[in-house]
């Protein structure tokens, strides 16, 4: 059998956000030969997981299953999928692009000497896949060659999570052959970049404030922008670095990566450092006085003007709305 499966993940028995996102390059992928990604769960108990994945537009889930997946390790999920590989003769597997992929497919990908290519955020028809270098200045893209499977992760924001379809798919179930001999480290706690009070890359609103504010003190005028719109408020690196808002909000290259339904960047000229954190929103607003910021550039709407003026006024006619 071949073709394009999507390797799923799941923390404490719930699917990210990410992972859906995967499922959509992967489908993009496939439907280049007329066809539908399948689906991959892992772990010791996956039905619940395998039917939730079932809703998201796969041509069929996959269950691998043995006790010694229960938690993640290197070794396990390593083991398992390098079998299931043996069995199934994939074209392409596709990975959220996670700390934990990070820790394995590497590992995989050199066992069975194979492409891995990491951080993907398009694909075009080839196919050809498309990664961001240099933080975001430079564009390369690559075309696999070599044996199948190819390995590829995408980047968190890149592609758009499709919503959940009524109809299941196929579920099958793959039992690999693991020994506990052959899980050589002892599970921990799953890595954090950071304890984070606040998830922006689950939010479907966002508004966030550039150095354009000039100062701490005038944060509040954005923040009832928020308030009023029932968004979360995120910021440049500047706003972080000054110590106006903490690090947890901080959107681009050194911060977190979003795909909000809404991003409104009020003063921020969008240099590209930003722009990688957040170019995979659905609608994209900028307010500027500059006509020139980088920021139009990826924009849908673009309002030039004095921020002082137009939030405040924007912030009524929402309130008014709302009433």
């Amino acid at each position: 059998m071949s073709g394009v499966y999507v390797v799923l993940e799941d923390r404490n028995g719930r699917i990210g956000r990410i992972s859906w996102e995967a499922v959509a390059a992967a489908n993009l992928l496939a439907a280049q030969s007329g066809d539908k990604a399948t689906a991959i769960v892992i772990g010791a108990q996956t039905e619940a997981l395998a039917s939730e994945a079932g809703t998201k537009g796969v041509a069929k889930v996959v269950r691998i299953e043995h006790p010694l997946l229960a938690q993640y390790t290197s070794d396990g999920y390593t083991t398992a999928l390098q079998q299931f590989i043996a069995a199934e003769s994939p074209d392409y597997l596709v990975f959220p692009h996670t700390y934990q992929v990070r820790d394995y497919a590497p590992a995989l990908a050199a066992r069975l000497g194979r492409v891995l290519i990491g951080d993907v955020t398009a694909i075009t028809d080839g196919p050809v896949f498309i990664r961001s270098l240099m933080q975001g200045r430079l564009s390369g893209s690559y075309r696999p060659s070599g044996a199948a499977p190819s390995f590829i992760s995408v980047q968190s924001g890149a592609f758009r999570a499709g919503e959940a379809q009524s109809s299941g798919a196929a579920i099958a179930v793959f039992t690999p052959a693991i020994e506990a001999a052959q899980i050589r480290t002892k599970p921990g706690e799953p890595f954090r970049g950071t304890a984070q009070a606040v998830d922006l890359g689950s939010a479907p609103l966002i508004v966030a404030v550039g150095r354009g504010i000039k100062e701490a003190d005038n944060l509040p005028l954005v923040q009832d922008l928020a308030s009023a719109l029932g968004a979360e408020l995120a910021a440049s690196r500047p706003i972080c670095d000054n110590g106006w808002l903490p690090i947890e909000r901080q959107v681009g290259s050194s911060g977190q990566t979003v795909a909000p339904k809404l991003y409104l960047a009020v003063g921020i000229s969008g240099a590209i450092q930003h722009l990688v954190g957040m170019k995979g929103s659905q609608c994209i607003v900028a307010i500027n006085k500059d006509a020139e910021a980088p920021i139009f550039e990826v924009a849908d709407y673009g309002i030039v003007g004095d921020l002082f003026e137009v939030v405040p006024a924007l912030t009524e006619a929402i309130k008014t709305a709302r009433q």
